[in-house]
């Protein structure tokens, strides 16, 4: 049975650094998915589906929920290991409900913990602008993001609380303590 965890933060909070860093750490056991990065992937391809994604993508908004959820899916049923690590999602109440709708329906994924690398706007919106890494790194589509960020959180985090799998995460620590505490935590629970 593969065992998901899913990790969730503001952007700039860190948390597709911090699931690289573990991923690396074990290449053998671990498989690390960022849901922008499977997205940007197929903006890049030039498909008629990529330029569907870059029209949301490029304004901060989030992509059709069909889109993400045949995404994330697939990269949980194609991946060759039984660790998988997603970022960046759910983004959004319905993407919740839909990968948990999907997750009652299967008995070879289990959902192990949902963890939030937690981080002030202040801190994020200084990453994410100093970084600039991209068209979506500037003011207006950072806070854009923000908002389509924090808009369903409270829903999100009241979700899995109940369902005792939300772990929160300082993230305003160095990206060593971040990463060897999110480590030792998923370690615990695999």
């Amino acid at each position: 049975m593969k065992k998901l965890f899913l990790i969730i933060g503001a952007p700039g909070s860190g948390k597709t650094t911090d699931a690289q860093l573990i991923n690396e750490r074990h290449p053998h056991k671990v498989a690390h998915y960022s849901t922008g990065d499977l997205l940007r992937a197929e903006v890049a391809s030039g498909s008629e589906r990529g330029k569907i994604i870059d029209g949301f993508i490029s304004n901060g908004n989030l992509v059709p929920l069909d889109i993400v959820i045949s995404t994330v899916v697939g990269a949980i049923q194609n991946s060759p290991k039984d660790v998988i690590l997603i970022d960046g999602f759910p983004r959004s109440e319905d993407q919740m409900m839909a990968l948990n709708a999907h997750l009652e329906k299967t008995s070879d994924v289990k959902l192990v913990n949902v963890i939030e690398v937690k981080v002030s706007q202040e801190v994020a919106r200084d990453r994410v602008l100093g970084r600039a890494r991209g068209a979506d790194d500037n003011e207006e589509v950072f806070n854009n993001r923000m908002k389509v960020y924090t808009a369903p959180l409270s829903v999100i985090q009241s979700f899995y609380t109940k369902k005792s799998l939300l772990h929160v995460i300082n993230g305003e620590r160095t990206i060593e303590e971040i990463v060897n505490d999110m480590d030792n935590f998923i370690q615990s629970k695999i």
